[in-house]
């Protein structure tokens, strides 16, 4: 399975939005499982994720402001406010309940102190969010293919570093491998349980939508903004910019 698979599977007629978007679950999750090997091949330091999450953060943010948001309030303009209120307000409930928040650098995996229920915690929390990242891209090819790969794009930017981050906490608690790589495989297999949910109540992809909304307006403005604002210097904040410029140049290219 591959992007070149992948692309071909959106082109192609005889292929229907929920079957593109389990072949795009299933590549998201592999890119969680990189984050995995990434951990356990060897000890990287925080600079080395620095421009991913940066990248990653613009882009979600344009993803959901420009087109997420604006859709949901479209289709559901009474419902659409309150449910992508609804979905950020589930991250951050679950953020603050869990005890391991997440942060995606080195000290992740070298700290003594992470303990395994607390792992098992994170672990979790971060099945919730792959979960709505599920939703979110059924949601948008269930609404259109102009949506559906702009909301994998965005999820697919920060899938190394959450596999990164999930990893990390798992070596430090169970202190082997296996651990990281079996953690990283649950996130994937419940963006596929968040797409295959999607898939089974179709009437109600508005709804998806706006709660992945809310979720993707958390993780790129809660979780990843503050991360790329610990970095010094000002290279960061030029690619959040970048990331925020490629959503726009895609829909001028994709809708011209």
């Amino acid at each position: 399975m591959n992007l070149h698979t992948a692309c071909g599977a959106v082109a192609d007629p005889r292929w229907g939005p929920v079957e593109v978007s389990l072949v795009l679950g299933v590549i998201a999750g592999i890119a969680n499982v990189g984050g995995g090997v990434i951990v356990t091949s060897r000890a990287w330091s925080r600079a080395f994720l620095g421009y991913f999450i940066a990248l990653g953060s613009g882009f979600m943010l344009a993803t959901v402001l420009v087109e997420m948001v604006p859709e949901s309030l479209r289709r559901a303009p009474v419902r659409g406010p309150i449910l992508v209120l609804a979905g950020y307000l589930i991250v951050h409930w679950f953020e603050h309940s869990f005890p391991a928040h997440f942060h995606f650098g080195e000290e992740t995996h070298r700290d003594p102190f992470v303990n395994r229920r607390t792992a098992y915690l994170a672990l979790g929390g971060l099945s919730i969010h792959t979960f709505f990242d599920g939703v979110a891209i059924a949601s948008g090819f269930l609404i259109s293919t102009w949506l559906g790969i702009v909301i994998f794009g965005a999820i697919i930017l920060h899938n190394i570093p959450e596999g990164f981050t999930m990893a990390s906490i798992m070596v430090a608690a169970e202190k082997h491998r296996s651990a990281a790589m079996w953690s990283v495989v649950t996130l994937g297999i419940s963006r596929m349980l968040g797409i295959l949910a999607m898939a089974a109540v179709r009437n109600g992809v508005s709804d998806g939508l706006a709660l992945s909304g809310g979720v993707t307006l958390y993780v790129a403005a809660s979780d990843l903004i503050p991360e790329v604002n610990q970095a010094p210097g000002v290279q960061p904040a030029l690619v959040v910019a970048a990331g925020v410029a490629l959503v726009l140049v895609l829909k001028l290219l994709f809708l011209a």
